[in-house]
């Protein structure tokens, strides 16, 4: 790995991200001469555009919905992306190709630490069957004596995910309208996003558990308002995204960030 020469964010939608502002915080902070853009891409584009990155020896992150089928295209992969299977991070090998790593699992023990839930002999309960359930998956592994269970639409999927991690993950064994039985419980689906949708009904998760969604919005996603007004514990995605960035930004650069700088664009670009 070196470090790239330009920084990018490629997604579908992006232009709600707030990753340019906290890396673009970071680099001023740290001295650095690049830029980090965001840009939209497709699916059926995605692979042309990581080519011509490769070229340019440029680094960046993904995100949904492209977590997976970027993980395909690179030239080489950290063991801990090959562990989750999906990639949010990326950076030039110097020989033409990129590398593919994962700094969401950073990002998501991160956050569970921050609201008292990344403690022994948990039971967590993930919505989703994606690349963010798969680097939740991840950092639970670390945790001693945790189990998880996966509920998704596409059993099949669903199925696949909680083989690869089946020392700590099974199949939920009904629908979440049936109920959800973790003490600590994770959207790891892109639902409410980009309106009020919930993914599960919170009447279906038990009254002390913890909720946790991997999105965020300005003023919180609609699941964690309700889960909070219900009671509990609750937080958005917004500490796994600070997270995440500055262990990009320290797997690019090898030099920790400047983590104030980061958190100051955060409240400049998402006010509560």
């Amino acid at each position: 790995m070196i470090a790239p020469r330009r920084l990018v964010l490629l997604g579908h939608p992006v232009s709600h991200s707030l990753s340019p502002a906290i890396q673009n915080a970071a680099l001023r902070a740290a001295g650095l001469h690049v830029r980090y853009e965001a840009i939209d891409v497709t699916a059926h584009d995605l692979r042309a555009e990581l080519s011509r990155l490769a070229s340019q020896e440029a680094g960046g992150n993904i995100t949904v919905p492209h977590k997976m089928l970027a993980s395909e295209c690179m030239g080489a992969h950290t063991s801990q992306a090959l562990e989750v299977g999906a990639i949010n991070t990326f950076g030039p090998d110097g020989s033409g190709q990129l590398v593919g790593h994962n700094t969401d699992v950073e990002g998501f023990d991160a956050l569970a630490r921050s609201v008292g839930a990344g403690g022994s002999g948990i039971s967590v309960s993930i919505i989703g069957a994606g690349g963010g359930a798969a680097a939740v998956l991840s950092a639970i592994r670390r945790w001693r004596g945790a189990r998880a269970e996966v509920f998704a639409r596409n059993q099949k999927r669903a199925a696949a995910l909680a083989m690869r991690f089946s020392d700590v993950a099974s199949v939920a064994a009904a629908p979440a309208g049936e109920g959800v039985s973790g003490d600590l419980v994770v959207n790891a689906t892109p639902v409410g996003l980009t309106d009020e949708s919930l993914p599960i009904a919170l009447d279906t998760i038990l009254p002390h558990a913890i909720v946790l969604d991997l999105a965020y919005r300005p003023g919180e996603t609609a699941w964690v308002r309700a889960a909070r007004a219900r009671g509990h514990v609750a937080a958005d995605g917004i500490t796994m995204l600070v997270e995440q960035a500055a262990a990009a930004f320290e797997w690019w650069f090898q030099m920790e960030p400047d983590r104030d700088e980061m958190w100051q664009a955060v409240r400049q670009s998402l006010p509560s």
